[in-house]
């Protein structure tokens, strides 16, 4: 028998669909998808309560222990086997940390044009060559990753190295996206949540291991010109 709409509207009263919890948490984590929401709950980091029709139905408690958990896996790169037990270790005993996020993970500053300049210690003309190079990708705000890679510019400037000089990097950082989206183009071919979540889970291990091989690569490489 089909359920009344009147009892399902009881029964889910003060608590979120799955838009409404992206609504909520995107602001914060601008890669979260209902996808990606589907394997976590596939994980573990969060068990919404059923209508009797089958809809996900979220509590605050979801959405906090949600928070917390996306909080490790983005600014601590923990893996959901240990963000899991570390979410159930401090909802067990009562953690405070489930119930106050928010002082956690503040939303990330964006810097104007200007503000950008005056962080990275870096000129127009600088900022302009990195753009108009590609090094630096031209938008209305920028993150606080942008200062840092302004930052080096600025410092690398100082030794004669150009904005020119590193576009190179980036086209080698295209090939290496291009590398890991081969070696994970049979999870990314498929549609379901849990394929492209371990899709999203791979991705930065997978850019992790060619970072140590890059930087062995050049380690070897400044050895040699010292010898």
């Amino acid at each position: 028998m089909a359920a009344s709409p009147a009892r399902e509207r009881s029964a889910s009263a003060g608590l979120l669909s799955i838009g409404q919890v992206l609504a909520r948490l995107t602001p914060e984590f601008p890669d979260l998808t209902s996808s990606k929401l589907r394997f976590l709950e596939v994980q573990g980091i969060v068990t919404p309560s059923r209508t009797e029709s089958g809809y996900r139905k979220f509590s605050q408690a979801d959405i906090e222990r949600l928070r917390l958990g996306l909080t490790l896996q983005r600014d601590h790169y923990l893996p959901l086997s240990v963000i899991r037990e570390q979410l159930d270790e401090a909802q067990a005993g009562g953690d405070a940390a489930l119930s106050a996020p928010p002082s956690i993970a503040p939303t990330p500053r964006r810097y104007r044009r200007d503000e950008l300049l005056s962080a990275a210690g870096a000129g127009p003309q600088l900022l302009n060559d990195a753009i108009s190079t590609g090094v630096v990708t031209a938008q209305e705000t920028y993150p606080e990753s942008t200062v840092s890679l302004l930052r080096g510019l600025v410092a690398l400037d100082r030794h004669g190295i150009e904005p020119r000089h590193l576009r190179s990097l980036r086209q080698s950082a295209d090939r290496e996206v291009a590398l890991i989206e081969s070696a994970l183009s049979a999870l990314l071919r498929r549609t379901d949540a849990a394929s492209r979540g371990k899709a999203g889970e791979m991705a930065p291990s997978l850019a992790a291991k060619i970072d140590e091989v890059r930087s062995h690569f050049v380690k070897e490489a400044i050895a040699k010109l010292l010898s």
